[in-house]
């Protein structure tokens, strides 16, 4: 999890590679509305993410049921759609944090995403630090990325919640 720009689909996919287990690309389950929102340079709102969060669950519910592990990447900015997310089963959530230069200058790199830099601030604006939540690790992004998989991997491998 963590804002625009953070790794969370890299990190995310090196993971579920490691650990065998499924992977899904949050942004992929967006309604087209919302994507068409975040496109034009409008943050979504609480309502806006509903729809999408549940989408998120089911998937979750729908994986698990398959008997299969599953890494997501979601950006879950507030505490409330984390535990939303918590409602389809333990979680071990991995903090992705980097400082606005790094998260920027990522973002200014990628080609082909919906997310727009303008929107960045207001990503980090709606943040809700979930540093201290039981079930996160937080990991600084400001190092290589073989670097930030190897320490979201050993904090994940040590849980008893292994997604």
């Amino acid at each position: 999890m963590g804002v625009s720009g953070c790794g969370k689909s890299s990190v995310g996919q090196a993971l579920a590679a490691m650990l065998d287990a499924d992977f899904v690309e949050g942004d992929a389950l967006h309604p087209a509305a919302s994507i068409a929102k975040m496109a034009r340079g409008e943050p979504l709102n609480d309502d806006d993410r509903q729809p999408w969060l549940e989408e998120i669950c089911r998937t979750i519910t729908r994986i698990r049921a398959a008997g299969r592990g599953v890494v997501v990447s979601c950006s879950a900015l507030r505490r409330a759609y984390r535990d939303q997310l918590r409602l389809a089963g333990p979680l071990d959530i991995v903090f992705l944090t980097g400082s606005r230069a790094v998260l920027a200058e990522r973002m200014r790199r990628r080609a082909g995403h919906f997310m727009p830099l303008a929107l960045l601030d207001s990503q980090l604006a709606t943040l809700e630090d979930p540093t201290g939540e039981p079930d996160v690790v937080t990991i600084d992004i400001d190092r290589p990325l073989i670097e930030v998989i190897g320490r979201a991997r050993e904090a994940i491998c040590r849980s008893p919640d292994l997604v």
